[in-house]
């Protein structure tokens, strides 16, 4: 997921623009955190072994938008289905990472 997610898998603070590290617990919990005038957010990614040699990954994504032109930036962002095709996009890339590891 690191190799996936942080331009240097070895340096946590490498994380995409717009995210800062908020909490880090490798191999189990990596949290980034971000604002901009028209929103708050933070990604986290939690994994858990399901058995030797099986990991799961879940996202959990929050975020805040304040004032009216929050509201109006939610709904682009949110209602336009972008987000959740941002998110999909990342979860396909860090399979397709993991699969490519094994």
């Amino acid at each position: 997921m690191l190799r996936t997610t942080c331009k240097n898998p070895d340096d946590l603070s490498t994380l995409p623009s717009g995210f800062t590290l908020d909490e880090a617990d490798p191999p189990h919990r990596l949290a980034a955190k971000g604002q901009h005038p028209f929103s708050r957010y933070r990604l986290t990614f939690l994994l858990d072994e399901v058995e030797p040699g099986r990991t799961r990954l879940t996202a959990e994504s929050h975020a805040a938008f304040p004032g009216i032109l929050g509201r109006i930036y939610r709904a682009l962002v949110i209602g336009s289905g972008g987000h959740a095709l941002l998110v999909r996009n990342m979860l396909r890339r860090i399979a397709d990472e993991a699969r490519n590891t094994k």
